[in-house]
């Protein structure tokens, strides 16, 4: 139950990341974003780990499968989620985020051994026709026509979705193994600060001017609410379920960003997205139920 409870507070915590990245996304480059975001985030992450003593038995086992879940979930997913962001906006980058869950689960089977019943199955298969249902399906509006998500969008939201899984699970024998949640992401977002500066070495990479006061405290949030908070509930949440489960019930940010999207602009989620969110609520229900 702790782990159901850990995931699904992550959940929330990258909503209203999302919500707060696209607020930004027209205001600072793609890499540029990341930088700030990975920079305050380590900073936060680091803070807390050093308060608290979490790096102290650290071994380099841990350490190196932390850098590999880094590599993965931070370097690849981290950019490639937020190009999906700019591409087609919060609201479908949430649903190629929660399609990391089938990615884990057949991973955590190949490579970590791990299995679901039939029951867990059942509530998990409810979770992602929900996440689909709610965000998938084109819905008509009275002053525009359904909006397609283009080709472009839907590749970077799959390696998002497979880079996601795959930092999921190399950090799934760390966080087993006792690693502090917060000492865990202080290395990955370390290392991704480490990757995003490097990276100015190609001009692609480089911003003409520095963000202003708006667009620095929207990135600061962001990255409290997705990194420091969702990132480390998510590494606290692996370290009591397995990486199948963890990774499906921290993808119900789609649902939980429908009601955002309407305090913001107003307006309503349609009929398919309400069917989502009751299907997918019900299938945490039977999955909390068959832990």
């Amino acid at each position: 139950m702790l782990a159901i409870a850990l995931s699904l507070a992550a959940a929330s915590s990258f909503a209203l990341s999302s919500m707060l990245i696209s607020s930004v996304s027209t205001r600072m480059g793609l890499f540029q974003l990341a930088r700030w975001q990975m920079s305050i985030a380590f900073a936060l992450t680091a803070t807390a780990s050093i308060a608290i003593g979490g790096w102290r038995g650290l071994t380099l086992t841990q350490f190196g499968l932390l850098s590999a879940s880094s590599a993965s979930g931070i370097m690849l997913a981290s950019t490639t989620f937020f190009a999906t962001i700019y591409v087609t906006g919060p609201r479908v980058t949430a649903m190629f985020f929660a399609l990391a869950s089938p990615f884990a689960l057949l991973l955590g089977y190949l490579f970590l051994g791990e299995t679901i019943n039939a029951t867990q199955g059942l509530g998990i298969a409810m979770i992602v026709a929900g996440i689909l249902f709610a965000v998938a399906m084109p819905e008509k509006t009275a002053d525009a026509p359904p909006r397609r998500v283009p080709l472009l969008g839907v590749a970077l939201g799959l390696i998002t979705a497979i880079g996601q899984a795959g930092g999921s699970l190399f950090a799934r024998p760390a966080m087993a193994s006792g690693v502090d949640p917060f000492t865990a992401m202080a290395i990955r977002s370390g290392l991704g600060v480490a990757f995003y500066i490097l990276l100015m070495a190609f001009p692609f990479a480089r911003a003409a001017r520095l963000p202003g006061p708006r667009a620095m405290r929207d990135v600061s949030l962001s990255a409290l609410f997705g990194m420091f908070l969702g990132m480390s509930l998510m590494m606290a949440a692996l370290s009591y379920g397995e990486v199948g489960i963890v990774t499906t019930l921290s993808s119900m940010t789609p649902i939980l960003i429908l009601p955002m999207i309407w305090a913001t602009s107003r307006r309503a989620p349609g009929l398919w997205a309400w069917l989502g969110a009751i299907l997918a609520v019900a299938g945490t229900a039977v999955i909390s139920l068959a832990a």
